[in-house]
This record gives C-alpha cells, structure tokens and sequence, in this order.
C-alpha cells in the first residue's frame, strides 16, 4: 500500500467512524439513560434518508430537506416515546427486544407504502460537489470532508450539552438514579422524551447526510443497526466516549479490512469485538 492510499483509506476510515459515532451515541444514549434496548433504531437511519431524499425532490435544496427531515425525526421520536417505549420503562429486556423489533417490520412497511421498493438517491449539493487535491494524483469529495465537520461539530454539541447545561446534569443524574431524581420533583417522563426524541434525531440526520453518498433502499437501515451495536458494545453500553472511541476505531479497521482483507473484511469487526471482550469485557469505557 502506497502512502497516498493509506492517506486516503485513513480518511474514510475516520469519516465513516464518525458517522456511526453520529448513529451510535443515540441508540447508546437511549440505553444508558433509559435502560431500553431500541432495536428499531436503524429504521430511524432509515427513515432519516428517505426523508431527505422525499422533501429533496420537492424543494431542491439540500438544506431545507435537512432541516424539515431532523424535525420530523424529532417528532416521531417524541410520538414513539410516549405510545410505545414508555410501556416498556418497567418490563424486561425480552419485551423491549419484541416490541422494538416489531417496530422494524412497521416502519419498513410504511417505507414501502409510501415510498416504494425501488433504489432512490440524492445528488451532492452543488457547493460541495468539488474535490480537494491531496497529492498530483489524488483528490478527496468536499462532501465527505463536511460530512465529517458536521458529525465532529454534533459530537461536540452533545459532549457540551451531556456535561455542561442543566439538561446534561439531569441526563446524568437520571442515568445513575432515576428514582432520587424523580423524587427531587423533576418530571422524569419528560425527560426520557427528550432523551428518546434526541436519539432518534440523531440516527435520522446521519440518515440525511449519508443520502448523496450511498443507495437509499428499503431495510437500509438493519445493516447500520448491526454496526453499531459493535460500536456500543466495543465502546460500553451507555457511554457516549466510548461510543466515540469505538466507532472511530470500527470505522479505521472494517476501511482497511476492505482494502487488504477484503476476503475475510466482513469479520475483521467482528473478531476486534471478540479480542477487545476478551480483555474488557463490559467495554472500554463501561459505566
């Protein structure tokens, strides 16, 4: 491998860990606060892209397709939280697995209904659709390097709001003892709809800014669902830094896999998990 393509391969790598980062920090999030396992999480990736590509077709304009699609997200969220998850505050893992899944097949079928089975796209927004040369023979899409700020700029956000605003306190507080801060007179209810929405907003917008990347097509969203599940569990279930770490480290090693092992790239991941298990089991960074 040359120096310019390791360069090269270490930037996606980095870009596509953020973004799992991006999808990884709501579903951990969700867990650490809530203690629901949320399954249909990468049906909100999902949802998020065709969103984007729906309202894109209508306004074109990238921006405004964002901004409806993040507060539609944030809507369902809120919707879903209080009709469904909050049924599952006092009741075992099991039902929040079959609830959840059962959630997958609902939205997968509304995807359906409304949109059809067939593959759809979006094109790069004008403004980003150039390249940056790195060397005389290699040139990196401004769109990748801006999805990164956006997914850097996010994490900061959330970083900022976990542990520096009075939101951030309650999460935290909620988190470790729910009943004391229920008994403090904070509604925990609407807390865990904020938490909730939060998280799905956050899985839908990395569904927003992958569209002019990849395919938008039905049941997109499972396969992203399964790595971040390595990304939380790799990281510690309900850490947000070891979300990071994590999703930056899976990002790095499945791009080089693709690269150099590409017969055996689908179980690089995979096997890291195992190695890392194996010496932490409850993650890098557990709670």
């Amino acid at each position: 491998m040359t120096t310019s393509l390791f360069f090269i391969q270490l930037i996606n790598g980095l870009q596509y860990g953020l973004l799992l980062f991006l999808i990884a920090s709501g579903l951990t999030l969700v867990f650490g606060v809530m203690g629901i396992l949320n399954l249909a999480h990468g049906s909100m990736y999902m949802v998020g892209a065709y969103l984007a590509w729906y309202f894109f077709t209508h306004t074109d304009s990238f921006l405004l397709s964002a901004i409806i699609s993040a507060v539609i997200a944030l809507s369902i969220g809120i919707l879903v939280e209080r009709t469904l998850i909050r049924q599952l505050y006092h009741r075992n893992h099991l039902d929040q697995v079959l609830l959840t899944i059962g959630m997958i097949f609902v939205f997968n079928a509304l995807q359906s209904l409304l949109w059809g089975n067939d593959p759809q796209g979006i094109k790069v927004p004008d403004l980003l659709s150039g390249s940056i040369p790195l060397t005389d023979t290699l040139s990196y899409p401004v769109y990748r390097i801006f999805v990164a700020v956006i997914c850097i700029l996010l994490a900061a956000a959330l970083y900022y709001t976990i542990n520096k605003t009075r939101l951030g306190m309650l999460i935290r507080a909620g988190e470790s003892n729910r009943e004391m801060v229920e008994c403090l007179g904070i509604n925990i209810s609407r807390l865990y709809t904020i938490v909730f929405a939060i998280g799905v907003m956050l899985a839908a917008i990395a569904g927003v800014l992958s569209a002019p990347m990849v395919s938008i097509v039905p049941g997109m969203g499972e396969h992203v669902l399964i790595a971040c599940f390595v990304v939380v569990v790799i990281g510690g279930m309900g850490s947000i830094k070891g979300a990071f770490v994590a999703a930056l480290l899976v990002g790095i090693v499945d791009t080089f896999a693709a690269v150099l092992l590409p017969s055996i790239a689908s179980m690089v991941v995979y096997i890291l998990m195992a190695l890392i298990l194996l010496v932490k089991p409850k993650g890098l960074f557990s709670n």
